[in-house]
């Protein structure tokens, strides 16, 4: 083994360790803490919050709030913002006025938000939040993105050998769980010197993700022809991985793979194609962190004491062990 290559792992090593120890302090409530059957929402309104459900992750998690509510005897008051900022804060004007048992938000631009937030606490009315890390939610339902994005950073780093460049959309660093993930790849990213991000960054955008990245890793393929010059593609969240994987394979560049976030099911069957240049993808379990936030709410209810954070186990996909971990997570096959 040359001593590049032991560094390398050593090095990764070193990291592994130190993303562990960052999330060893924080407590950890998992799905499974949300098993008592006694809860009930029986007699309670509960009112529902999302910025959009266009994408996969969040259309399971929203109906997963949804589904659990209506499962433990609630009434859910669902509303979805279409992916527009003030069509969000506007909801949530219209939830407060109706004063509910509790309200659960899903995502969204936290800059944006937390004014609104605030009011719904002040006003005394229950806030749960789903992937949206803040301090006026009595609990947050979400993966570890601590731990998952330091995963898919490692893999990125070791498919890579260490070394290289990488070509990074990141629009979204006003969302948690953007903040969280880009955060730790660049620190995972400090054990490894010989790895850079090539500036300026890709922006994500919403509508006409895949379109974009495929537009824009096109253009930057075309700006650094030459093997070498992009190592690896990632992405908060994995629609852009879809249009960038679409263009390298387009390109005929097949020494660049793209790493990227949520489970997407179109994501997930590219990674299990040993021919794809999708990579890895950290695939999270949203139908659950849905169900788990609508539990938890029932759980503060019911006057339990409930964990600022619940934690969803969510998995590596890599091409190494696609065959054994990929199926829950596949598009579904028509009879």
């Amino acid at each position: 083994m040359s001593r590049s290559k032991s560094n390398t792992r050593r090095n990764i090593a070193r990291a592994a360790v130190a993303v562990c120890a960052l999330v060893a302090g924080i407590h950890s409530a998992t799905a499974q803490d949300a098993g008592d059957e006694k809860l009930s929402l029986k007699g309670k309104k509960i009112g529902i919050s999302a910025v959009g459900t266009d994408h996969n992750w969040d259309l399971k998690a929203y109906q997963g709030i949804i589904d659990e509510v209506k499962a433990l005897g609630g009434e859910p008051i669902a509303l979805d913002a279409k992916r527009n900022d003030q069509t969000q804060i506007s909801q949530l004007q219209t939830l407060i006025a109706q004063k509910p048992d509790a309200i659960i938000e899903q995502l969204g631009n936290l800059d944006v938000l937390n004014p609104w937030l605030k009011r719904i606490r002040d006003a005394g009315i229950p806030l749960f939040t789903v992937d949206t890390a803040t301090p006026y939610s009595l609990n947050n339902s979400t993966s570890n993105n601590y731990a998952l994005a330091s995963e898919v950073a490692l893999q990125m780093v070791a498919d890579m050998g260490g070394k290289g460049n990488v070509l990074v959309f990141n629009g979204f660093y006003s969302v948690p769980v953007c903040k969280i993930r880009y955060d730790q790849l660049k620190y995972v990213l400090q054990s490894f010197p010989d790895v850079k991000i090539i500036e300026p960054e890709l922006r994500d955008v919403i509508p006409n993700t895949v379109q974009s990245a495929y537009s824009n890793v096109t253009d930057m393929l075309t700006k650094y022809p030459n093997e070498g010059d992009i190592s690896a593609v990632w992405a908060c969240w994995d629609i852009p991985q879809i249009g960038a994987t679409q263009a390298i394979e387009a390109a005929g560049r097949k020494n660049i793979k793209t790493y990227a976030i949520d489970g997407s099911p179109e994501v997930v069957e590219m990674v299990a194609n040993k021919d794809s240049a999708a990579g890895a993808v950290g695939a999270q379990q949203p139908y659950e962190i849905g169900r788990s936030a609508a539990r938890n709410a029932a759980k503060y209810l019911a006057g339990e004491k409930v964990s600022p954070f619940t934690f969803v186990p969510a998995v590596l996909i890599t091409k190494e062990n696609a065959d054994k971990t990929a199926a829950p997570f596949l598009p579904k096959k028509e009879n």
